[in-house]
């Protein structure tokens, strides 16, 4: 692997930010917000309190993480460019490309339940409880598929990159 040197780092092909690759800066984000809002979201699914305190701010930071992925894949595309074929950078690649689903899905079960226990489980309560039961197991379902789906990729993403960055130094 090529040391990270000042002039890898000037290649015009790396995302950059005051003259550091993006990706190591805005990962951080993603690494903190993700498990952040999957916990807000398991909260909201189990304990109607937190939902009613947490409100939209779920589906808020589901948004901010849909649109951090991508710019964060995006910055480690470029870092990987730029640092050349190496088999560990290649896995950590592969694993992060594989979250914008999860990031998908994360928001659209975050925005359903926000938007479900906000305008229709009371009165489809009333009309039908049936129902009503069967929207709120569906979301609890997905939000515990979701969440725990989303935290496996992100611990096999990390991991991947630690192994990628420091897995070659001596123990």
């Amino acid at each position: 692997m090529e040391p990270m040197t000042p002039a890898v780092l000037a290649s015009d092909d790396l995302i950059q930010v005051a003259g550091l690759p993006l990706h190591p800066l805005i990962v951080h984000a993603v690494v903190v917000l993700t498990p952040l809002t999957v916990l807000a979201l398991l909260l909201g699914t189990f304990w109607p309190q937190a939902r009613r305190r947490l409100g939209i701010v779920t589906a808020l930071g589901a948004a901010l993480v849909l649109v951090l992925v991508p710019v964060t894949v995006a910055a480690g595309r470029s870092l990987a460019a730029v640092l050349g074929p190496l088999p560990a950078v290649a896995r950590h690649q592969g694993f992060g490309e594989m979250l914008l689903p999860w990031a998908v899905a994360l928001f659209a079960v975050a925005a359903g339940q926000w938007a479900w226990f906000r305008y229709g489980d009371e009165r489809v309560r009333r009309d039908s409880p049936g129902a009503a039961r069967a929207v709120r197991i569906g979301l609890a379902v997905a939000a515990v598929v979701v969440g725990a789906g989303t935290m496996v990729l992100l611990v096999l993403i990390g991991d991947s990159g630690a192994r990628a960055v420091w897995g070659g130094l001596p123990s």
